[in-house]
């Protein structure tokens, strides 16, 4: 929670504080702030305020001091409940995890309408949340929400017949998948922006140096490109996602294949 970058660079590491302080947090195994704090101030709440904040204006405008001012209470009762800024980006990762979870519903029998699912939700969550964008959450430190949102997809991926390693890599995979997609949007909407110029304008500016490269006969499959090849309305998220869910069902067909053969 540094500096103001791009979304997609990384400006904050979930599990980069007390590790052993977040889990208290989030498990609700440690002991309750004392010395008579605010009435009506909670650790849901600081949590809940943090997530507004970065939604309304990224993750850099999080504070402590800051969000004393939107409790309205003093920078140092915050510490009775939090740390600091590190723990409580782990309980912000852990809150919007679980927001995942309650949208997203239960696991379905198909493997398929998980994956599907899987993936939007998970869209979703970054197009409401491009902050996370931001967190390098390569060492996620595993609350209850994280967990529960795990086990969930184990549940609706059992009927792929995957080994073990292989059903967490098809959740690696769609995850990876959908964090590109993710970032391609916010990045877009962040260099308008910054620049104040649009898409339109952007490429606009670009066709005579373009018309002229396509007409040197010095890209011949460029030129020979459909009019509408880059156009917006092709939904490259749903193109990329059917052609991961078909890979996978060649896995799922071969996984059958060894399991009647033993």
């Amino acid at each position: 929670m540094t500096s103001d970058k791009a979304p997609g660079k990384t400006t904050a590491t979930s599990g980069s504080g007390d590790i052993a302080r977040s889990l208290e947090l989030l498990w609700g195994t440690g002991e309750p702030p004392s010395r008579g704090p605010k009435r009506g101030l909670t650790l849901d709440r600081i949590v809940g305020a943090a997530i507004e904040v970065a939604d309304a204006e990224g993750l850099d405008a999080v504070s402590m001091r800051r969000l004393s001012a939107e409790l309205g209470t003093g920078t140092m009762s915050l510490y009775r409940y939090v740390p600091g800024k590190a723990e409580l980006l782990d309980l912000m990762l852990d809150r919007v995890q679980g927001n995942l979870i309650d949208t997203a519903g239960d696991p379905a029998a198909d493997w398929r309408v998980t994956v599907d699912g899987m993936a939007r939700v998970q869209l979703e969550l970054y197009r409401r949340h491009p902050w996370l964008l931001k967190v390098n959450q390569t060492r996620t430190v595993l609350g209850p929400s994280a967990l529960r949102s795990l086990e969930f997809a184990l549940a609706g991926l059992k009927g792929m017949g995957l080994t073990d390693p292989e059903t967490i890599s098809v959740i690696i995979t769609v995850q990876s998948f959908v964090t590109g997609i993710a970032r391609m949007e916010a990045e877009t909407v962040e260099a308008v922006r910054e620049t104040g110029v649009t898409d339109e304008e952007f490429w606009g500016r670009q066709v005579p140096f373009l018309d002229r490269a396509m007409a040197s006969g010095g890209f011949p499959l460029l030129a020979a490109l459909a009019d509408d090849t880059f156009s917006a309305d092709f939904d490259h998220f749903a193109f990329g996602l059917r052609a991961l869910m078909d890979g996978f069902e060649s896995m799922v067909t071969r996984a059958a294949a060894r399991t009647a053969e033993s």
